[in-house]
């Protein structure tokens, strides 16, 4: 069981990979980077699936997604509530499910690496929280 400050560091350190694993898909031009460095380590480890070129609509699918994450981070940066935390760990759920789902149909195992810290995190934002005693506030 986590304290309401011990959680509240997770959400943040949760967002902070977030951002960092994410905004690079935010933008066509550092996506295109992000994507040929990925494309690399496939090749270069020999990685089973397949890691395709991307036509626009994909692009414009990561865009969506990098723009999205990063947003969602930023906000959970600034203030990590508990309720932001539960989210979140639902979210990074779906994200793994989906993740595994695209791996057993031929994508790279490259990906693995995402889904894995998706399963970290969401179990760590998933575990119960002491209620906060008075007097501690939100800042952490």
């Amino acid at each position: 069981m986590f304290d309401p400050k011990q959680y509240r560091r997770i959400i943040r350190a949760s967002a902070w990979y977030d951002l960092l694993a994410t905004i690079g898909f935010a933008t066509p031009w550092s996506f295109a980077v992000i994507h040929a460095g990925l494309l690399w380590l496939t090749q270069r480890w020999q990685l089973a699936g397949i890691f395709p070129a991307f036509a626009p609509a994909h692009v414009l699918m990561a865009n969506l997604l990098g723009s999205v994450v990063t947003i969602w981070a930023l906000l959970r940066i600034r203030d990590p509530q508990l309720q932001f935390g539960r989210y979140d760990a639902a979210a990074r759920f779906l994200f793994a499910v989906w993740q595994i789902y695209a791996v057993v149909h031929g994508a790279s195992v490259i990906i693995l690496a995402f889904t894995a810290m998706e399963i970290v995190f969401g179990i760590l934002q998933s575990m119960p929280v002491r209620a906060a005693a008075p007097g501690e506030g939100k800042a952490a």
